[in-house]
């Protein structure tokens, strides 16, 4: 090939890259050119030809809003993500499967995204649906705009698996609640996760995932023992730390367990005043019960049961042995005293039965002697 016919070849690619940008930025704002032989059909594998255009980094356009919707992709990023080499663009983007691209229009950035997000729900429809249940969806109906949708947390072309590594799922909750991350990451789960724990608790364990529910009603409450006790009663993982098993069965024989558990039985959405586990020991908060700043370690213990009991005095607490079970070990007096009304009652009412069946036989043999 001639240096003239190299030229005009290079001359003509430019101007098509030129002209793919230019449409790609008049769609997204709105307004399609008019081509002049109709649209162009993308096959079923589109992505190079999306990246033709998408792949031009400049690729951007300005919003009504005066920001900047960049237009550009990545195919690194897709390559990577766990979409990569599974899905086409126009496997998500099904509206827009020809170019020139349908005009829409957009006011700003946040109109945009939270219109994408629904293209999740057909691959993920089941998690999809749990999300119209929880406390995210019903803000974003209510027309709180900044309000997670499926891309803030997951992402966009860059999707990576969430839980990859452990602390992750944190991170990202803490894009919108930076300050309970802040006080979590100082608690003694959360600085367990900085060393990568995988047993400790992020906030997915606690709150859920897509169907989060609203932390602060009464039916909440009632269920955040069993929350506790999905980790706290793990014979496996609490022997890895000398934590006690029964936390969960000491606190359920105590006055304040049994009016919680009657609650949760009776389906009750009442909001309860007997203490559960986050009011002793905090929520995102919770220190290790040695540590100076608990508020169950025996210096302060007492401040904490005046939050329930304002006339508590120093020695109120000292009715209240822990989540442990008495024993010669911890709490002898309790242990030895419970045992011997084990053996006496028993002894009483078996007295009691063997003097009622003598005092029958004797009645029945003396009328036989008659």
């Amino acid at each position: 090939m001639n240096r003239p016919s190299l030229l005009a070849v290079r001359t003509l690619i430019v101007l098509a890259v030129a002209a793919a940008a230019i449409g790609a930025i008049t769609v997204a704002s709105g307004m399609a050119p008019r081509p002049s032989s109709g649209p162009h059909v993308f096959p079923a594998d589109a992505s190079s030809e999306c990246i033709s255009c998408h792949g031009i980094k400049e690729l951007a356009v300005t919003l009504p809003s005066k920001e900047v919707l960049h237009l550009y992709v990545d195919p690194a990023t897709i390559a990577s993500s766990v979409h990569g080499g599974k899905l086409e663009c126009t496997d998500c983007h099904r509206d827009l499967t020809s170019y020139p691209h349908p005009p829409r229009q957009f006011d700003n950035l946040r109109s945009f995204r939270i219109s994408q997000y629904e293209l999740c729900q057909r691959c993920h429809f089941a998690n999809y649906t749990k999300t119209l249940d929880s406390v995210h969806f019903n803000k974003l109906s209510q027309g709180v705009s900044n309000s997670p949708v499926c891309t803030d947390c997951h992402g966009a072309h860059n999707i990576a698996p969430p839980d990859q590594p452990h602390s992750q799922i944190s991170k990202t909750c803490s894009a919108c609640h930076r300050q309970v991350y802040e006080t979590y990451i100082q608690s003694v789960h959360g600085a367990a996760l900085v060393q990568d724990n995988p047993d400790v608790p992020v906030c997915t364990n606690c709150h859920r995932v897509h169907d989060i529910q609203n932390p602060l009603t009464a039916e909440f409450r009632v269920q955040s023992v069993q929350l506790c006790s999905t980790c706290h009663s793990d014979k496996e993982m609490m022997s890895k730390y000398g934590i006690s098993t029964q936390v969960t069965a000491t606190y359920l024989k105590s006055f304040h367990g049994m009016s919680v558990s009657l609650s949760g039985e009776r389906g009750e959405k009442r909001e309860i005043a007997e203490p559960v586990c986050t009011d002793c020991h905090g929520t995102h908060d919770i220190k290790n019960v040695s540590s100076a700043a608990s508020p169950i370690i025996k210096e302060n213990l007492v401040t904490t049961c005046q939050k329930c009991h304002p006339g508590a005095s120093a020695n109120f607490p000292t009715s209240w042995i822990g989540h442990y079970e008495p024993s010669l070990q911890k709490e002898p007096a309790v242990f030895l005293i419970r045992w011997f009304y084990k053996l006496l009652i028993p002894f009483i009412i078996g007295g009691l039965l063997v003097h009622i069946l003598l005092d029958l036989w004797r009645v029945i043999t003396n009328r036989e002697r008659r």
